[in-house]
């Protein structure tokens, strides 16, 4: 069921109230995904009366609606948006928290000229140049927050269809590179693929089995 857009305005409604104008709402798609990059998003509504219906968490939302509702974002002069992504080599290299925020701050770097706050969904992440909030559900809560969430989501889908093309067989299309019963059979079958995040455990456990790994005593 669609929330109404003014019941996801309460925070942003907030911040107007106390002089901050335009808002970047910033989430991720992907961190608990085996495979793949980590991507994230930032959008900042400059009308605050032009904000379109149907804004939701993009895990509530149908591909198709989600697909409708990120070519409405990207199609609208008034929203300005960021997106990016880090790789599996980067994730692996400095660990999935920091390539999390490292793609955060890529995002929001690229609405700084319009951005005079940022809300984060989850966490509280670190760094920012100006004001900063999280939202714990925010993605739920916050239309900002949620409009991220669309264009982070919908952009790592497309980017996972891709690597499905690439790498046929682990069935990244259809997983998007989280750690299904279809996912760990192919990684079994097949073995790690150059887009695997190797630091992550059921990656780990195929590129270094235990009776490989622990010494044995006669």
């Amino acid at each position: 069921m669609a929330v109404p857009v003014k019941e996801l305005l309460i925070h942003e409604q907030k911040l107007w109230n106390e002089g901050f104008l335009y808002i970047a709402g910033v989430d991720e798609a992907g961190r608990g995904c085996l495979a793949g990059p980590v991507t994230a998003a930032a959008v900042v509504f400059t009308d605050h009366d032009h904000i379109p219906e149907g804004l939701n968490d993009s895990k509530q939302l149908s591909p198709e609606r989600r697909q409708e509702l990120r070519e409405v974002l990207i199609a609208d002069s008034s929203v300005c948006y960021g997106v990016a992504s880090v790789g599996p080599d980067e994730i692996d290299r400095i660990n999935i928290l920091k390539a999390t925020w490292k793609a955060m701050h890529l995002a929001v770097e690229q609405v700084l000229s319009k951005a005079q706050y940022v809300l984060v969904d989850g966490n509280p992440v670190p760094g920012f140049s100006i004001p900063a909030a999280n939202i714990i559900k925010g993605d739920a809560s916050s239309a900002s927050i949620a409009a991220a969430s669309i264009l982070a989501k919908t952009t790592r889908d497309a980017l996972m269809d891709e690597l499905d093309i690439k790498y046929p067989g682990y069935g990244f299309a259809v997983h998007k590179g989280y750690g299904t019963k279809q996912h760990l059979a192919a990684l079994k079958e097949l073995g790690v693929s150059p887009v695997h995040r190797k630091t992550f455990g059921p990656v780990t456990a195929i590129l270094h089995p235990p009776e490989y790994t622990q010494q044995t005593f006669f």
